[in-house]
């Protein structure tokens, strides 16, 4: 497990930043919405953390840092749309982060990594499927021990639910 520094983000000459996980699911967009909205509000920044998973199996071919890089410039370009709606929306220029590996070890990372990030946002499916396999182990076993406080923002929200919910 990562070892997680005191937030810096409330100390003078910080400022308070939401992260948010970007993915290729429905209801990552009602999340980002979320924080750049919330952001706004409160003056704070963004970070859009987008996690490149390439496939292991390439490896042994001897092609595995080419996928990797291919599905990195995969996961930036996704950033660079959801960063342009960012700054349309509520005018945040958000800081983006592209990171290789397993999801959870991912934003720990980040997190860690990043003193004044202060709350993650994460998108939650509103199928019958349930939330999403990253938002049920956040919220199921390490919910109590994570270091920042975890928003869940329903997919299932509309873009005026979001922006008066946001404040």
């Amino acid at each position: 497990m990562v070892e997680i520094k005191r937030r810096q983000s409330f100390e003078a000459g910080h400022r308070l930043k939401f992260m948010v996980l970007v993915d290729e699911t429905p209801e990552c967009d009602r999340a980002v919405h979320f924080a750049v909205r919330r952001a706004a509000r409160l003056g704070a920044r963004v970070v859009m953390l987008a996690v490149a998973e390439p496939p292991e199996t390439m490896e042994w071919l001897g092609v595995g840092d080419a996928m990797r890089a291919e599905a990195e410039a995969e996961t930036r370009a996704r950033l660079e749309v959801l960063a342009a709606s960012a700054r349309q929306a509520a005018g945040v220029d958000p800081e983006l982060v592209v990171r290789t590996g397993e999801r959870a070890d991912a934003i720990l990372r980040q997190i860690e990594a990043d003193e004044d990030i202060a709350f993650l946002v994460l998108g939650a499916a509103a199928g019958t499927d349930g939330p999403g396999p990253l938002v049920t182990s956040i919220a199921g076993r390490s919910a109590g021990s994570f270091p920042v406080p975890v928003v869940i923002v329903p997919g299932a929200l509309s873009e005026a639910e979001i922006t008066a919910l946001a404040g």
